[in-house]
């Protein structure tokens, strides 16, 4: 039985045609991101719950015209936005939930996930399933173009421990699914933490 997204779908879709102009400036800190995701040419990757697809230029930048780019997302308008701003050229656009992915197993050799991990009904599911579309020692980006002080400040929020996102809740999570945490960044103007896919 596939899950309810309704929630999701009803956040972003009133906010799809809008979304890139709210965040302008987030274009280079998405191409450094990707940049330390270790892509070579040739390389299959997804971007899991890619929005307005931003990120799909720079990936297709790092695997180049061998490679292949992928964008998943839950909202159709969304990836209607996506396509009005022209990044269906960089990648092929996929209309599906990143906990339940039309990919083989181990397809894939890197996962970019943009501000995914917030959004997710279920994270260590959802952590689990890109686990399965990615081969043994390929690797996952989580990224947020602020972290978590500034994203909890902007929100009206106190920063928690709570958080997914705090290192000491990532980790383990991410162990569980399949994944080693090799770096964490959190800093006000950027979020990253990069893993590997266990054997």
């Amino acid at each position: 039985m596939a899950e309810d997204h309704t929630h999701v779908q009803e956040f972003f879709s009133p906010r799809a045609a809008g979304w890139d102009s709210r965040f302008p400036d987030d274009g280079p800190a998405y191409a450094a991101a990707v940049g330390e995701l270790g892509l070579r040419p040739g390389d299959t990757v997804l971007d899991a719950g890619c929005g307005t697809a931003r990120a799909l230029p720079a990936l297709r930048d790092a695997v180049g015209r061998e490679g292949t780019v992928l964008g998943a997302d839950l909202t159709s308008a969304m990836l209607d936005a996506a396509l009005r701003a022209g990044r269906g050229t960089s990648g092929a656009l996929l209309l599906a939930d990143a906990e339940r992915l039309p990919l083989r197993d181990g397809s894939l050799d890197a996962v970019f996930a943009a501000g995914l991990i917030s959004h997710l009904r279920h994270p260590g599911r959802g952590l689990m399933e890109l686990a399965r579309v990615v081969r043994p020692g390929g690797r996952l980006a989580l990224f947020h173009p602020v972290g978590r002080a500034a994203l909890a400040a902007r929100h009206g929020r106190a920063l928690s421990e709570d958080d997914l996102r705090a290192e000491p809740r990532l980790a383990p999570l991410l162990a569980e699914a399949g994944w080693r945490l090799e770096s964490y960044t959190d800093e006000d103007d950027r979020f990253l933490a990069l893993s590997v896919r266990s054997a």
